[in-house]
């Protein structure tokens, strides 16, 4: 435990549907949802608007519908988060070598190792600025915890939200800690917690006078020496910089069982494609291709294949997860496919099998054939019975261009017919308008800058403007901070 709180968590308010609310004006107060729309689909982020309906991340989509009917329901745009996402981390590595994501939206930052704050006054007023800073670039809001610990700066942001500040000074950790929830502690999930529930420890408090020998007794010796450190407000982990991914997967659930053998094969090499694409986009490569099929009846296969060296080369990843699906039985149905890589390494060994330029000759006709429908269903054939143009899906949220009426989102498609409102970012809420799905002028476009003049933040935190202070920020510095 440090001895002043230096360490800082920052974690933005409900992000993507709060992205999702600055990009679109006619969004703002309302409630957002999104997520997977199909029939399996789940919630990844919903707005307070929605939480205060009762629906929450993990939630099935379906039962989130039912419990906000007139939400907006949208599909991800993970191109818009990882924009802002990296101008918050660029944000931060101005204040620390030492910041360790955790998330697109989440982080911890060594105060300390950046020399910018040393004691609570300059903490505070860093997280102040940094809130401030935040909301002049991205245009959302991110709440900030700071203390001597990771676990209690995490619970302090936890506890600062929305839109907040909270800094737990060094001395007050037992009594902040003692009245809470044992689920307030990292690694008390549902199980754990229901475990100790049964032996008569619900708060906190329980656990630091249940005394270790007695949670090693109920949950083991390593779990037990944690939890009771946990309780009594120690935590001495370092903030570290470099978090090294152990494996790199992706995978899709799909709304409709696929039957089709062929179908399941196209849907794995799309995988393949996308999984290699985040292994460059980290800049590694991987020698183990994994294969994961969750069947008709919930059972759930995996298949692996080590290869000979590295490698990022999409058509040997592509190859390998064709092999593995081969050894599984696919005729009953398959609801859930995913293709991952283990085994990362920083380098490549592009002659593994002597297939490069198959794989080349692999990559050229897969681009010449049209783009095959994924988990999101494609329009349905307009009235007259014409189909939509190959590849154009007209996702709910996402961003178009029509040549006559210019940037929008989509609201929905079906029947042949997709609607579009336009707006944007820093517009009043704009018209609806409904046009075929083929019509020629309307375009998938890029998503636009949710702020259309950020402020230079070029020599922050070295001098930090006047007109960012935070009492003249969005909210007073009053109103935004907080302490036990």
């Amino acid at each position: 435990m440090r001895p002043a709180p230096t360490i800082l968590h920052l974690d933005m308010d409900a992000f993507y549907a709060s992205a999702e609310q600055a990009a679109k004006p006619s969004l703002r107060g309302k409630p957002v949802v999104v997520g997977g729309l199909g029939m399996r689909g789940v919630v990844a982020t919903a707005s307070y608007e929605a939480r205060r309906l009762g629906v929450h991340s993990a939630m099935p989509m379906a039962q989130a519908r039912r419990l906000a009917p007139n939400a907006a329901y949208l599909v991800p745009r993970f191109s818009l988060y990882r924009t802002v996402s990296d101008q918050v981390m660029e944000l931060l590595g101005r204040l620390s070598p030492l910041v360790e994501p955790l998330s697109l939206d989440e982080a911890f930052v060594d105060l300390e190792a950046g020399g910018v704050a040393d004691d609570s006054a300059s903490a505070r007023a860093l997280g102040v600025q940094l809130r401030t800073v935040i909301r002049a670039v991205t245009g959302l809001s991110g709440s900030v915890g700071l203390a001597g610990s990771k676990m209690l700066a995490k619970i302090a942001s936890e506890e600062a939200k929305p839109d907040g500040l909270m800094l737990i000074e060094p001395g007050t950790e037992r009594d902040l800690l003692a009245p809470k929830s044992v689920r307030i502690l990292p690694g008390v999930g549902p199980a754990t917690g229901d475990h100790l529930r049964r032996a008569g420890m619900t708060v906190v408090q329980d656990l630091a006078e249940a005394g270790e020998a007695e949670l090693v007794r109920l949950l083991g010796k390593a779990h037990g020496v944690a939890l009771h450190r946990m309780a009594q407000g120690f935590d001495d982990r370092p903030v570290v910089a470099e978090r090294d991914a152990k494996s790199v997967s992706v995978e899709d659930t799909f709304d409709v069982d696929l039957h089709d053998r062929v179908r399941v094969r196209t849907e794995v090499e799309r995988l393949a494609d996308r999984c290699v694409g985040r292994l460059r986009d980290a800049g590694r490569s991987g020698r183990t291709v994994v294969l994961k099929v969750r069947r008709y009846d919930f059972s759930t296969l995996t298949r692996s294949e080590t290869l000979r060296g590295p490698t990022d080369d999409p058509g040997v990843v592509r190859e390998a997860a064709a092999r593995l699906l081969e050894a599984v039985d696919t005729t009953g149905g398959v609801r859930l496919l995913g293709v991952g890589v283990t085994g990362l390494a920083d380098f490549t060994q592009e002659d593994l099998f002597a297939q490069a330029a198959e794989a080349e000759q692999a990559e050229v006709a897969a681009a010449a054939e049209p783009v095959a429908a994924g988990p999101v269903a494609a329009d349905a054939a307009a009235p007259d019975g014409t189909a939509p143009p190959s590849g154009h899906r007209w996702a709910a949220g996402h961003d178009v261009r029509h040549e006559v009426h210019g940037h929008g989102w989509v609201q929905g498609s079906g029947v042949g017919r997709v609607t579009v409102r336009f707006e944007e970012p820093w517009t009043a809420p704009g018209r609806v308008r409904t046009f075929r799905v083929d019509d020629p002028e309307l375009r998938p476009a890029d998503p636009l800058p949710l702020v259309r003049d950020p402020v230079d933040y070029s020599s922050w935190p070295a001098s930090f403007p006047k007109s960012l202070s935070g009492a003249d920020g969005p909210e007073g510095a009053d109103g935004a901070e907080s302490s036990p």
